[in-house]
């Protein structure tokens, strides 16, 4: 009989090991490619966070450590830049598939149909199978009222879902903390809700949505279910400096985002999409898509396995 292992137990002896371990050797619970009843949704590692990786080392990386797939950036600053996506887009495929990892997910900054590399993005990468991609930022501009810069917004959107539907892939529109487009949630389903889901919908990320609603969050989550495919996850605290709040990232679970709830909210809705886990937290430069760390690459990793088991412990909760 196997013996099962709790995820503090599991936490505790990563803590004691500073080696390049695969999760699975140091808790048999979070083998990877568990059958769906252990684990309900699919992982992947966002390659912001492994950019000081060529794609090959990034690909064996994220195997090591148990990760379902690889959500890979094709953006400025990227893994694969814009500009060159012909060519690496294939090559960054092939080692992550080479690794026995899931490469369906790319974030991007496309906001538009017309924009530069646009169409060689969502051509690429189509060819290339992936299914989803997550879209660039929109901003308002100050001094237009809000309401007709939404109707323009959707215009815009509407040209991208229409490439969308001719590749067959799903655009998703990632809601962000701060003053831009989608911070809101009620902004992005006012831009979105017409649109066929397949094509277009939202990238629900539960750390931005609880900065800017602590408890309505869950509303926003219930609007936009209908064309939400995939999501982010990271976690945050309320930090007081000077008399001043600000937001500190902080590793899944050790935060303010509520992932019991969050989870059991995913299941009632039936949101099954896969995660991408997001490492915001110092990390030496990781956490920002450095191309070169300043702390030990053993650090980076045992950060990635300890937030993975902590996530898994949460979505394989019952």
């Amino acid at each position: 009989m196997q013996q099962k292992i709790s995820r503090r137990q599991c936490l505790k002896m990563l803590g004691k090991t500073g080696a390049l371990l695969p999760v699975a050797d140091l808790c048999p619970l979070f083998k990877k490619y568990s059958p769906p009843t252990a684990f309900r949704r699919e992982i992947h590692i966002f390659s912001k966070h492994l950019q000081w990786l060529d794609y090959g080392e990034m690909a064996k990386t994220a195997a090591s450590i148990g990760f379902d797939g690889v959500d890979l950036t094709v953006r400025p600053k990227g893994h694969v830049l814009p500009e060159n996506v012909e060519t690496d887009l294939p090559k960054a495929v092939e080692a992550i598939r080479k690794a026995g990892l899931k490469a369906e997910l790319i974030t991007t900054g496309i906001t538009s149909a017309q924009a530069p590399h646009t169409e060689a993005i969502l051509k690429t990468a189509s060819a290339l199978g992936i299914k989803t991609y997550r879209l660039g930022w929109l901003e308002y501009e100050d001094e237009k009222p809000i309401p007709e810069q939404l109707e323009a917004f959707k215009k815009q959107l509407a040209e991208l879902a229409e490439m969308n539907q001719h590749y067959g892939l799903h655009g998703a529109y990632q809601n962000h903390a701060g003053t831009g487009v989608g911070a809101a949630l009620w902004d992005t389903w006012q831009m979105i809700h017409e649109f066929d889901p397949r094509y277009l919908g939202a990238r629900f990320d539960v750390r931005h949505a609880m900065v800017e609603g602590m408890h309505t969050w869950e509303l926003g989550l219930k609007l936009l279910a209908s064309h939400i495919r995939s999501l982010d996850v990271k976690d945050f605290v309320w930090a007081e400096t000077d008399g001043k709040w600000s937001v500190e990232n902080v590793p899944i679970g050790q935060g303010a985002v509520d992932f019991g709830r969050y989870v059991a909210l995913l299941d009632e809705l039936q949101l099954d999409g896969p995660m991408t886990l997001h490492l915001e937290y110092p990390l030496g430069g990781a956490n920002n898509g450095a191309s070169q760390i300043s702390v030990p690459p053993e650090q980076v990793i045992k950060a990635m396995q300890e937030d993975l088991i902590a996530l898994r412990a949460f979505d394989s909760a019952k």
